[in-house]
């Protein structure tokens, strides 16, 4: 791909990620070679390659793009991941098990603000 077009149609299009999908789909359009849209809408020479005809496509405006994304910009719809709680370790779940099951045994339950015994292992 050319550096320069592609600079060019990133200033027109404005997010990166958009612009990779609108390539990658027009590439696949012109290369199955099938009716009207497989056609390039631009005069190009024979040994351009597919990606800068689609640069040249949007640079020229001969091909548009609508988003659907109604926030403020469309690299706010890009989240972050959420981090994962930290696992419980095998001995902490162990010593709850115990717990529980030293407190069914004797037939009571404990109440809501204290703690299950401490149970080595």
């Amino acid at each position: 791909m050319n550096i320069e077009l592609t600079r060019k149609a990133l200033e027109k299009v404005g997010n990166p990620h958009i612009l990779v999908n609108l390539v990658s789909r027009r590439v696949r359009q012109i290369s199955t070679g099938n009716g009207g849209s497989s056609r390039p809408f631009v005069e190009v020479p024979s040994t351009m390659d597919l990606a800068d005809i689609a640069l040249l496509e949007i640079i020229e405006d001969k091909i548009s793009w609508e988003s659907t994304y109604t926030g403020a910009t469309p690299m706010d719809a890009v989240v972050p991941k959420k981090k994962k709680a930290p696992r419980k370790s095998s001995a902490s779940v162990a010593a709850a098990a115990a717990a529980a099951a030293l407190v069914s045994a004797q037939g009571a339950s404990l109440p809501a603000d204290e703690e299950p015994p401490a149970v080595a292992a």
